[in-house]
């Protein structure tokens, strides 16, 4: 059995858009835990298998935003950094396998 470090390697845009995405996660109440941890699980998701678009998620309505930042929080698996129970948030950004989608 391997084991594998969970990346937490983003730009430092990214990191900047990551701190607008929690600003605005807290002005709607959104944060249940420590702003580091949900910080974490933004990292942690972009950089172990499903990047996401940071700026998109900014512009979605209320209700998009809400969706995909609650349900990265609650579909990431800590032990990889990837998210499972096949949730993808609307701002994925497109995978090879996305052909005609997004």
């Amino acid at each position: 059995m391997s084991i594998t470090e969970v990346s937490f390697a983003v730009s430092n845009d990214d990191r900047r858009l990551i701190r607008l995405v929690l600003d605005r996660a807290k002005g709607m109440n959104l944060l249940t835990h420590a702003r580091v941890s949900h910080e974490m699980d933004l990292v942690a998701a972009h950089a172990n298998g499903c990047p996401l678009d940071f700026k998109r998620l900014l512009a979605f309505d209320a209700f998009a935003f809400s969706h995909d930042f609650v349900g990265i929080a609650r579909h990431l698996d800590r032990s990889t950094g990837r998210l499972g129970e096949c949730f993808r948030p609307r701002c994925a950004k497109p995978s090879a396998g996305d052909v005609g989608h997004g």
